[in-house]
């Protein structure tokens, strides 16, 4: 297995941030785990350390660059929640990082959250939580309802889904980061159209090139402005199939 790179140069061109070596020293960890644990359980397709630099650490964590940045924010305890984390990203690189954040890792796919506990049990990382369930049913229950300050959505589905998933989930005033690819106005628009429903407000969208292999990136940041229905989300597969449009 080779050794991650370092390329300090490119977390500082890129975030304006650097890990340290103790964090570095994680991040090699966790990389060594993922691959251990990828034995049993499809977690990831992405297992050389470029890829795995670029796609799952550096993509992670310029999700939250801001809060990286910021002395303040980054000292702040935030509850967050990974919706739909698969191979544990980006909330794992992120808890390493931000170790006095919060962090519940949900996925309904019970046997990569077991996998995913055994990580962190290796690992020693005591600041993540586990939700073996769908958004559509946290989202109900009155301890996760509205309970957020944060919450991240990495290859989820469609940009009105992941709304639907994660404003029910937020606290009034907090947060939602949507990681996508590409970014259109057309997108916008249709999103724009149904925040509204959803006690939400597009706060921003920013735009990022991956250091490597020189793709785009895109975060759509929302604001929790209001309540959320109570009818929100709808059923389970429901915000899937049919988004709000």
């Amino acid at each position: 297995m080779d050794p991650l790179p370092t390329h300090s140069d490119r977390w500082q061109s890129s975030l304006c941030w650097q890990p340290n070596e103790s964090q570095q020293q994680h991040f090699q960890a966790l990389y060594e785990a993922i691959l251990a644990a990828n034995q049993q359980v499809n977690l990831t397709r992405i297992t050389t350390s470029e890829d795995f630099w670029e796609k799952h650490l550096w993509d992670s964590l310029q999700g939250v660059a801001p809060w990286l940045n910021d002395p303040q924010a980054n000292a702040t305890e935030l509850t967050v929640v990974d919706i739909g984390t698969g191979g544990g990203f980006p909330g794992l690189p992120i808890a390493l990082v931000c170790s006095h954040w919060a962090i519940a890792l949900m996925d309904a796919t019970r046997k990569k959250i077991a996998a995913l506990e055994w990580v962190c049990q290796s690992l020693g990382i005591s600041n993540v939580s586990f939700l073996p369930q769908r958004a559509e049913q946290v989202a109900h229950q009155p301890t996760h309802r509205e309970a957020y300050d944060l919450a991240l959505l990495r290859a989820v589905g469609s940009v009105n889904t992941c709304a639907e998933y994660a404003l029910p989930l937020l606290k009034l005033g907090g947060q939602a980061v949507l990681y996508r690819g590409q970014w259109s106005a057309a997108e916008e628009a249709a999103l724009t159209a149904i925040l509204p429903r959803l006690g939400g407000k597009l706060l921003e969208v920013r735009s990022q090139t991956t250091p490597l292999t020189q793709g785009v990136r895109h975060n759509v940041i929302l604001t929790k402005v209001e309540c959320t229905p109570d009818k929100f989300p709808r059923l389970p597969g429901i915000p899937a199939k049919t988004p709000l449009a």
